[in-house]
């Protein structure tokens, strides 16, 4: 299965992917529309520290501690990735806390989560931040 890698020699920390993350996930048309005044919330992060930038997102793992720990069901594998629905999500977190990677974080309005689905729900058809990283630092995969 196909899932998101970092080189973290090659990260700039420039956080374009998590804008396009956001922006792939706002269900807009334009990116200026989808961002322009609001606080993002994307589902990838970059951690940055003493000359090392990381993108960290959903590992997609083949035996999930966050799908084993979700009491109502709402974290589900489907076809290899990690998926969430929305709907079953009573805000626990419960997650957020077994995730040993922090790629699990609450939503924007902070009563459900929000984590990579690898771009499967949305129109992109591939992960967005993949296409936005200027210096291909994140790249979508099968290794």
């Amino acid at each position: 299965m196909k899932r998101i890698y970092v080189n973290e020699k090659w990260c700039l920390g420039c956080h374009l992917c998590e804008y396009y993350c956001a922006y792939a996930n706002s269900g807009k048309d334009s990116m200026v529309n989808a961002l322009k005044n609001v606080k993002i919330n994307p589902r990838i992060q970059v951690e940055e520290g003493e000359g090392i930038n990381f993108a960290v997102s959903c590992r997609h793992c083949k035996d999930p501690l966050c799908v084993k720990s979700c009491i109502t069901g709402a974290l589900t594998i489907e076809n290899g990735v990690i998926s969430f629905n929305h709907d079953k999500c009573v805000g626990c977190y419960t997650c957020i806390l077994s995730c040993p990677y922090g790629c699990i974080m609450p939503d924007s309005e902070g009563h459900a989560v929000q984590k990579c689905e690898l771009c499967t729900k949305n129109a992109c058809g591939e992960p967005a931040c993949v296409k936005g990283c200027p210096n291909q630092a994140i790249v979508f995969e099968e290794r």
